[in-house]
């Protein structure tokens, strides 16, 4: 999932790390395995444009072939390449003007009268390489393996890829699966795709996004988009009542992965996450501390749906929506501020639920603890986390304020000091 200064203000560290999980199932091992290589060392984190992510390329290219899929890239290649363009983000993450590629095979339609439509199932393989630009350990010089942003959505993506090439009956609809580069530095391969699809973005029936789907924990399952097609929460309900996950499903299609892409060219989204977690970002995103059985639980679930989608025989009625108002920015070349907080991307019961703080963090100094609601910073007051980003961002890093928070039935309030992070 793409850094943005909404993501950064939260802190995403501080819970007790995930013990190393076991793939219990064929199907688990399969993306076990995936995961495995995408993470591994040798591919040095897997940077826009470095060998790494073209050997990542290069990996999902051969599964696909050897699924005997339809090559959807340049010149009857799976490889659809692209140049990162210039400007100010590009070149502080050291991305500008670099060769990539995206991978994109193609699963035919079997009913002449919808194959024409098509369901397209991504997720991006990039991630950060030794970290620094978009890193929340910027100065470990660490290579950051990212197994859950993205390794597990990517893998996932290539486990229904699987499945969907031996499935009889074959889908109706036409499935195009699209790996992308490029995310981590602003959703830039999504963005390609979207100029240049495998079939025309008006016949795309909808994307669904895999991003972050390694660290399923006590059954929850978030679902963002599910606002962008009155259909939506119909057909998750009843995909749930057989999957009996913990789910939650919220949201417009705006946001920090690739569905935001398609969903600016007026496409029905979902993006599938299994929430933040405290390695989010850092070198410690390994492939041991996947929930590989969790991730098969997901793909279960998207493959249900896909299943459905394929031989719907009505359209998905698309609901738009604004784009949010851009974050306020702290100072240039100015720490970030940082309160140090994990919240909950679920529920926002009239102000911003924790799941927990960062250890050491002001926040932790403070008191704070999970189950605590905010409801207000300095000024500001919080009703859901657009307003905790817009509240933060209005301070600079050292500036002392009064957070005020609910903790069961009381209104407490406290001053912290707020900390700060690499303006990256």
């Amino acid at each position: 999932m793409k850094t943005t200064p909404f993501l950064l203000v939260l802190s995403l560290a501080g819970a007790a790390g995930l013990r190393a999980q076991t793939a219990t199932s064929p199907r688990a091992q399969h993306i076990a395995d995936d995961i495995r290589y995408l993470a591994s060392d040798a591919l040095a984190g897997r940077k826009t444009g470095e060998p790494g992510n073209d050997s990542a390329a290069a990996y999902l290219a051969r599964e696909l072939r050897r699924l005997r899929l339809r090559p959807a890239g340049d010149s009857g290649t799976y490889l659809q390449h692209w140049t990162v363009g210039n400007s100010t983000g590009t070149r502080a993450a050291g991305v500008a003007g670099r060769a990539t590629l995206n991978v994109v095979a193609i699963l035919p339609g079997a009913d002449r009268r919808l194959a024409g439509q098509a369901i397209v199932l991504g997720a991006h393989f990039d991630h950060l390489g030794t970290g620094r630009f978009g890193s929340l350990a910027p100065d470990s010089g660490q290579i950051h393996n990212g197994a859950d942003d993205n390794a597990s959505g990517t893998a996932a993506v290539l486990e229904l890829a699987r499945l969907l090439s031996h499935a009889r009956p074959r889908p109706a609809r036409t499935v195009v699966f699209v790996l992308f580069s490029g995310e981590e530095e602003g959703t830039l391969g999504s963005a390609w795709y979207a100029d240049h699809p495998a079939v025309p973005m008006d016949s795309t029936y909808a994307y669904l996004n895999l991003d972050m789907v390694g660290r399923l924990r006590n059954g929850r399952l978030l679902i963002k988009g599910s606002s962008t097609a009155t259909e939506w929460t119909a057909l998750l309900d009843s995909v749930n009542a057989g999957a009996h996950f913990d789910m939650h499903a919220s949201g417009d299609g705006w946001g920090p992965s690739d569905q935001v892409s398609f969903f600016a060219k007026k496409r029905p989204v979902l993006h599938f996450f299994t929430d933040l977690h405290e390695d989010y970002h850092r070198p410690s995103d390994d492939a041991e501390r996947i929930n590989a059985d969790g991730i098969a639980q997901v793909v279960d679930f998207a493959l249900d749906l896909t299943q459905r989608l394929a031989r719907r025989a009505a359209p998905l009625t698309f609901v738009d929506a604004p784009p949010p108002a851009p974050p306020v920015a702290s100072a240039s070349g100015r720490p970030r501020p940082s309160l140090g907080t994990i919240p909950d991307m679920a529920d926002e019961p009239g102000g911003v639920r924790l799941t927990g703080v960062r250890t050491g963090s002001p926040a932790d100094s403070a008191g704070l603890r999970a189950g605590d609601i905010l409801i207000g910073l300095g000024t500001h007051a919080i009703a859901n986390l657009q307003d905790f980003q817009n509240a933060l961002m209005s301070y600079q890093a050292g500036d002392r304020v009064e957070v005020r928070y609910r903790r069961g039935e009381q209104t407490l309030s406290v001053t912290v000091t707020l900390g700060g992070r690499p303006a990256n």
